[in-house]
């Protein structure tokens, strides 16, 4: 914190990165550590697991910071949390598959998108990324948000009506639509 208990910004906390002092992990804990481990408990079931990741957050984003300057802290922390937790995750069930929230998120997605040994091994990932991103573009924000949720935030659909307001009914009636849209949309550009 700076003088007189004052929080940092985000852009000072790039500054912190930036001239290497130490502040800057904990200036990143003050303001995002309770965002980076909700993200993390939401993919790993057990909190031991999703502290460790948090903390390795930190570690990421100073291996990060410089050179990147991120334009959002916020969306740089969660994607840095969500691949270590996607990462520690996988490492942890390579050999057995559960009924957890991440394993019905990728069932759910592979519906729309292609697995190993098909296209995806024809197409780099850059260009798989930039097609669903192009395609979420074209979704209302709602749309969007409600997918982002599920798939990135790894949320549950009664976490995400609540967060909408709506039933859980819809949450599921809206993800099941955009999967098919997704799937649609794919094809077309023959990516699937």
């Amino acid at each position: 914190m700076v003088e007189g208990g004052e929080r940092v910004d985000d852009a000072g906390i790039i500054e912190l990165f930036f001239a290497r002092d130490g502040e800057a992990v904990a200036e990143c804990r003050r303001a995002y550590g309770a965002y980076c481990l909700g993200i993390a408990r939401r993919i790993l079931p057990r909190e031991a697991d999703a502290e460790e990741c948090e903390n390795d957050v930190y570690m990421a984003a100073w291996r990060a910071i410089p050179p990147e300057r991120p334009a959002s802290l916020r969306a740089f922390w969660g994607k840095i949390t969500r691949n270590l937790a996607l990462g520690r995750y996988e490492r942890e069930h390579a050999q057995k598959r559960g009924g957890g929230a991440v394993d019905a998120v990728l069932d759910e997605l592979s519906e729309c998108l292609p697995g190993p040994g098909s296209a995806g091994e024809r197409l780099e990932a850059a260009e798989l990324a930039g097609a669903v991103d192009a395609f979420l573009r074209s979704r209302t924000p709602r749309e969007r948000q409600i997918f982002l949720r599920r798939v990135f935030f790894c949320d549950g659909v009664a976490e995400i009506a609540a967060r909408f307001s709506t039933s859980e009914a819809a949450v599921k009636s809206s993800l099941r639509r955009t999967r098919a849209a997704l799937r649609r949309y794919l094809e077309r550009e023959e990516l699937l």
